[in-house]
């Protein structure tokens, strides 16, 4: 859920700007226990994200996503069909969750702590992430590129999904919901040429 793993706003080595996520190169990951035992994972295709960089003053630093909810895939039809359905993320009245960041803080090394509004179901949320960089990357084809990582818990039932059904005492869908992202992040112009040398592969994979 949770797109959010956009905080890499805050590196050294880049300048002022406008940055976007790669979408062939980001992942926003969640998983929540089945039963307290086994871990079901899960991620959506479909995510949008980008910000304003300011390495210098990474408090001065923003971050935007907005995430496609019927995007949702967990290998498993059944199951996507019922996280989408009003037992979960009720996708025709909430097509999309956002997250807009608030906060940004340094707290050393290549790690920060990024604060944001997380809406979901109409119901917004102050959270949370712990982001680290891992990586840096600039070339003429590729593009000037920052990679990241990202993680957060937070309590569905805080954004309105209630299902709360139970087997011999335990919770079919737990509460807790993690999620793991990790992602690229291209100065916008570089990001508009990826995305448009990309179009004919995309289009010959449609063909």
């Amino acid at each position: 859920m949770a797109l959010v793993g956009v905080d890499i706003v805050l590196l050294g080595g880049v300048v002022m700007g406008t940055w976007k996520f790669d979408p062939y190169h980001t992942q926003v990951e969640f998983s929540a226990k089945h039963l307290g035992m086994m871990t079901v994972r899960g991620h959506f295709a479909e995510v949008s994200a980008g910000g304003e960089l300011d390495p210098e003053h990474p408090e001065r630093s923003t971050v935007e996503a907005t995430i496609n909810t019927a995007s949702i895939r967990t290998h498993n039809e059944q199951r996507d069909n019922d996280l989408r359905s009003s037992n979960f993320l009720e996708i025709d009245k909430f097509p999309t969750m956002t997250f807009k960041s608030t906060k940004i803080e340094h707290t050393g090394g290549d790690r920060y702590k990024v604060t944001g509004d997380l809406t979901i179901k109409g119901t917004t949320k102050s959270v949370t992430l712990n982001a680290v960089k891992y990586g840096e990357f600039n070339d003429p084809q590729m593009g000037h590129r920052i990679g990241y990582a990202a993680e957060t818990q937070i309590n569905r039932k805080d954004f309105g999904m209630r299902f709360d059904m139970m087997l011999d005492g335990k919770f079919i869908v737990s509460n807790e919901i993690q999620i793991n992202i990790e992602g690229e992040i291209v100065e916008a112009k570089e990001a508009e040429a990826t995305e448009k040398a990309k179009e004919p592969e995309a289009a010959d994979k449609r063909a």
